[in-house]
């Protein structure tokens, strides 16, 4: 029974170490996450009254906030021989940060007058705080969860969902304006650096307890004795000129902040307003322009469509006198073209003409109606209405014997004779071979039909 007694109080032992040491492992990463929102607060109050550089207080121990949270559970360096040696955070954000885009890693590790590793850390705080690229650095480190969990033990703040928060307070840090120097002491990384908390560790008496305290020191006052005066019982807070003289200070400060911040926005909104004006003025300007675009477009388009139906109407009487003057041409021709067998009587006369007149048989004519008079003689010897059939072969071939014996090409220019071309040639012949003046005589010599 004792062994098993002993036993029990072992392990509740055990149990209570290990809840005791997360315990202080949660105390410690909530205060240094809660340190870093108080340091993060105190530098942006104290950028609105003076740049913030490597003097300021309020720097260094933000400095030392962020150093202590990125080193809180690093890992040491395995040696060949089997010893952990000592990391600095700049080897995680070397390794981590440079998928940054335009990152400043490669300028950090060729500075000169910067060794140590610790050292280079801190220069990379003030270089990206410079950059206003302090969040994008942090946050980009710890997206990389698994080069994260490398350079980590666990329960650090960077494998928690204190990182998060840790990302969101240093986003207000790219609104302010640093100037660092990156030789002066601050970089030494032979000494670690160590936070002051004094700042943020001011008492503030309560309404209700000041209101409690005073009663107390009345009650006490109304149950003293007879002989004891109002001046034994001194004031309940006691107050030195400092911090009086502090206070007003501070109020003073703020009242010319504000000020100067309601003058800018009055100026502001003048400017705003002076913008908006003219934007009025010149909205009216374009709405009168687009409603005369307009206007003269709707003139533009009534004239053309005007002009369009002109155009239109006479097309249609260009059509209608064309069409009109087409079928008076028909009409005419077909009146003054002779029948298809006027033609061909007319072209076998035409084939006798030229017939003589090759064979210097065609005599002068005077006039075009002795001319005319030949073709109709000649037209009657061929037409079987005015003689015999039998008379007429043999008057013809005598005739034509007269001149030249019997030829075969002399059918092929008959053939030829008996088209619509050759008689159109009729007129021509008349103007040209057949008529002659009373002075002169044909003195072409005539062609030999082939």
């Amino acid at each position: 029974m004792a062994s098993r007694s002993l036993g029990g109080l072992s392990g509740s032992r055990g149990g209570g170490k290990k809840s005791l040491s997360a315990r202080n492992a949660a105390v410690e990463r909530r205060n240094l996450i809660t340190v870093c929102r108080f340091s993060v607060k105190t530098l942006i109050d104290r950028s609105c009254f003076e740049t913030i550089d490597d003097s300021s207080p309020e720097f260094n121990n933000f400095a030392a906030v962020l150093e202590q949270i990125l080193s809180h559970r690093l890992k040491g360096q395995v040696t060949w021989f089997g010893y952990e040696s000592p990391r600095s955070f700049w080897d995680y954000i070397r390794v981590a940060c440079r998928k940054v885009s335009q990152n400043c890693i490669c300028s950090i590790e060729n500075m000169e007058n910067v060794s140590s590793s610790r050292a280079k850390g801190r220069a990379w705080i003030r270089v990206a705080l410079m950059e206003k690229h302090l969040s994008e650095y942090i946050s980009t480190a710890l997206r990389d969860f698994k080069t994260t969990r490398r350079f980590y033990e666990d329960g650090a703040i960077v494998l928690g969902e204190e990182a998060n928060m840790l990302a969101g307070m240093l986003l207000g840090l790219n609104a302010i304006d640093f100037s660092f120097c990156l030789k002066g002491e601050g970089l030494d990384g032979t000494f670690p650096a160590v936070i002051d908390y004094t700042p943020y560790l001011k008492f503030e008496q309560s309404s209700d307890s000041i209101s409690s305290d005073e009663e107390e020191l009345r009650t006490f006052g109304s149950s003293d004795s007879e002989g004891s005066t109002p001046e034994n019982v001194g004031p309940p807070l006691i107050m030195d000129e400092n911090s009086w003289f502090n206070k007003c200070k501070r109020v003073r400060q703020k009242y010319q902040l504000t000020l100067e911040q309601k003058g800018y926005l009055e100026e502001l909104l003048r400017l705003r307003e002076n913008q908006l004006s003219e934007s009025v003025s010149q909205n009216k300007i374009l709405l009168q322009r687009i409603e005369d675009s307009d206007l003269a477009h709707k003139l533009e388009k009534e004239q053309l469509e005007y002009i369009i139906v002109e155009l239109q109407d006479q097309l249609t009487v260009l059509k209608n006198n064309d069409l009109r003057s087409r079928q008076e041409l028909t009409a005419h021709l077909t009146k003054q073209w002779p029948s298809p067998g006027a033609l061909d009587v007319n072209a076998v006369a035409l084939d006798t003409l030229l017939y003589r007149k090759h064979n210097k048989q065609c005599k002068s004519y005077q006039s075009l109606d002795q001319l005319s008079a030949e073709v109709s003689l000649s037209q009657a010897s061929l037409d079987p209405s005015h003689s015999q059939e039998g008379d007429g072969k043999q008057d013809s071939l005598n005739f034509i014997g007269e001149g030249k014996e019997d030829t075969p090409s002399l059918l092929g220019l008959c053939g030829s004779l008996t088209s619509v071309a050759s008689y159109k040639s009729l007129t021509s012949l008349k103007s040209n071979d057949c008529l002659a003046s009373p002075t002169t005589e044909v003195t072409s010599p005539g062609l030999t039909p082939s």
